[in-house]
C-alpha cells in the first residue's frame, strides 16, 4: 500500500522548520543561504503533501520572537519572503495550492501585506491543498487575542461571561474553522513547541528529528508520516486507530 492509499494519513500536518542558519553556518555559508535552501525544502514538502493527500498544511515562516534576531538577518528574511511571493506564487497556484496567512500581519512592510493579500484572494478557490503560513505569529498572542474578541462580545451584550466554552475559544483563535493538527514536525534537533499553536497542538501526535531543515527530503517526510501511522491516538480513551503498513 502506498502513501497515498492509506486513509489514516494525517489531514492536518504542522511543521516548525528550524536549522537553516546552522545549516549555513555548518557549510561556511551565510545564513541568509540557509534560508534560502529552507524555501526549496518547503516547496519539496508542499509537492509531497500534495501527492499524497494532505489536506492542510501549516508551516511556521516568521515567529513573533524572530524580530529579535539581528537586523541584517530580519531583513534577509523580509525580503526573502517578499521574493517567494513573488517568484513562487504562480507555480503555487498552477499546483491548486489555496495559501492563507496567519499571524500580526500588519506588522509587516506594506508591500508584503499586499503581496499576502493578493495571494490569498487569487487562490482562494483552489483545491489541492490549503498552505497557512504563520508569519509574525505567536501562541500566546493568538490566545490573548481570541480572549480580546470575546472579551468585547461580552461588553456589547452579545454573550455572557457563562457562554465562555473551549469551542467558544477555538472559534475565536487563527485556526478557528479548521480541524487541528494531527501530526506537529519540528525539524532541527530541538524538542520545545516554540510558542507555536499552543491552544491548537493539545492532542496532536510530536514528531521531533534531528535533521536540519534545509535537509528535511521527501524520505524524512514519508518517516515522519510512518511515526504517524504507527501511532494509537487515544485522545484520552481508547486507541482511535492501530498502526498501518505501507510502502513508498
Amino acid at each position: 500500500m502506498t502513501l497515498s492509499e492509506v486513509e489514516s494519513l494525517p489531514k492536518h500536518v504542522a511543521i516548525i522548520m528550524d536549522g537553516n542558519g546552522r545549516w549555513a553556518t555548518e557549510k561556511g555559508l551565510s545564513r541568509t543561504a540557509g534560508h534560502q535552501a529552507g524555501l526549496e525544502s518547503l516547496k519539496t514538502i508542499v509537492n509531497r503533501s500534495i501527492q499524497v493527500g494532505i489536506e492542510i498544511l501549516t508551516i511556521f515562516a516568521f515567529s513573533s520572537e524572530n524580530w529579535e534576531r539581528p537586523k541584517s538577518e530580519v531583513n534577509s528574511l523580509l525580503n526573502l519572503f517578499l521574493g517567494a511571493l513573488e517568484n513562487e506564487f504562480h507555480t503555487l497556484h498552477e499546483n491548486g495550492v489555496k495559501l492563507s496567512f496567519i499571524g500580526q500581519i500588519d506588522a509587516f512592510p506594506d508591500d508584503i501585506q499586499t503581496k499576502m493579500k493578493t495571494a490569498e484572494e487569487s487562490t482562494k478557490n483552489n483545491t489541492s491543498i490549503l498552505l497557512n503560513v504563520a508569519a509574525n505569529y505567536g501562541g500566546r498572542w493568538d490566545i490573548q487575542r481570541a480572549v480580546q474578541k470575546i472579551c468585547r462580545k461580552i461588553e456589547s451584550g452579545i454573550i455572557n461571561a457563562k457562554d465562555i466554552e473551549l469551542d467558544l475559544i477555538s472559534k475565536n483563535l487563527c485556526l478557528a474553522t479548521l480541524p487541528e493538527p494531527d501530526l506537529l514536525i519540528r525539524t532541527g534537533g530541538e524538542k520545545r513547541l516554540s510558542n507555536y499553536l499552543l491552544w491548537q497542538l493539545a492532542y496532536t501526535e510530536l514528531y521531533f528529528c534531528d535533521t536540519k531543515w534545509p535537509d528535511f527530503s521527501i524520505a524524512e517526510f514519508d518517516k515522519a508520516l510512518h511515526y504517524f501511522l504507527a501511532v494509537e491516538r487515544r485522545y484520552g480513551g481508547v486507541p482511535q486507530k492501530a498502526g498501518v503498513e505501507y510502502s513508498n
